[in-house]
């Protein structure tokens, strides 16, 4: 029957290209609602418990007046330096050196690819932080948001160890940034002996008093001065005394 199958093939493109057009559409309204949708904070932090406070950036940021951030009694500062193999943050070198020319307390974060092998990320972000007096330990940021989904839970392990003690080799101090899920699923099981944790919950802090981190991210949306929008808000976990033992320890290793 020829005749018929000539007849449906055009009502069978139009539905594959009605189908993969739908799907097209929901990828794009997925992608873009997760840029554009950040969680609200109501957290509020009592600075007389939780003194030491910093926030977290990237060029996204934009130009940012350090000196400012410094004067709303912010403590410290840690920006993006690189991501998966190759990409380095163009405004890394120019937070480091402005936030500490503020008298900032300065620290570099790598967002870690599922898909590109650990010892090339680790080499990537050595070669951003080589030349630069970082006072806090070397973070690598390891979650699910906008990472590849189709890596294997066990490659992607095998990756971010190969990152971890390549580091660590070179005589870095080494914390993981992650969030609830990625505390459970990389930091618990993996890291937990072995490097400190940053954790991302927009929870009080003392609704988390077993977890073991030492610097909480509270907030995506906060407002601070020096700095245009919205900004990542952070506090460290334990008193200026125990902050002072933190970055003892961390200079030990990073110099």
């Amino acid at each position: 029957m020829p005749h018929q199958r000539a007849q449906s093939k055009p009502d069978y493109i139009k539905w594959l290209l009605l189908a993969g057009g739908l799907v097209l559409v929901v990828a794009v309204m997925g992608y873009v609602g997760s840029r554009l949708w950040r969680p609200k904070s109501a957290v509020t932090i009592d600075r007389h418990r939780f003194p030491i406070a910093g926030i977290d950036v990237s060029n996204h940021n934009g130009d940012i007046d350090f000196a400012q951030v410094k004067a709303d009694n912010y403590q410290f500062v840690i920006a993006k330096a690189s991501e998966g193999a190759t990409y380095r943050d163009r405004n890394f070198a120019r937070n480091i050196r402005k936030a500490k020319q503020a008298g900032l307390i300065v620290g570099a974060y790598h967002f870690f690819r599922k898909n590109r092998d650990g010892v090339q990320q680790a080499n990537n972000l050595l070669g951003a932080v080589s030349d630069k007096a970082l006072d806090l330990p070397l973070v690598i940021d390891i979650e699910d948001w906008d990472n590849d989904h189709f890596i294997s839970h066990e490659t992607t392990m095998q990756r971010a160890n190969d990152m971890v003690n390549h580091l660590k080799q070179q005589g870095y101090r080494v914390m993981i940034y992650t969030n609830g899920n990625g505390y459970k699923k990389y930091y618990q099981q993996h890291f937990s002996n072995d490097c400190d944790l940053w954790l991302s919950s927009f929870s009080h802090p003392d609704k988390l008093p077993s977890l073991p981190h030492c610097i909480q991210q509270y907030s995506h949306t906060g407002r601070v001065k020096g700095v245009d929008g919205d900004v990542d808000l952070n506090i460290f976990r334990g008193d200026e005394r125990q902050w002072q033992a933190f970055l003892t320890a961390s200079l030990n290793h990073n110099n």
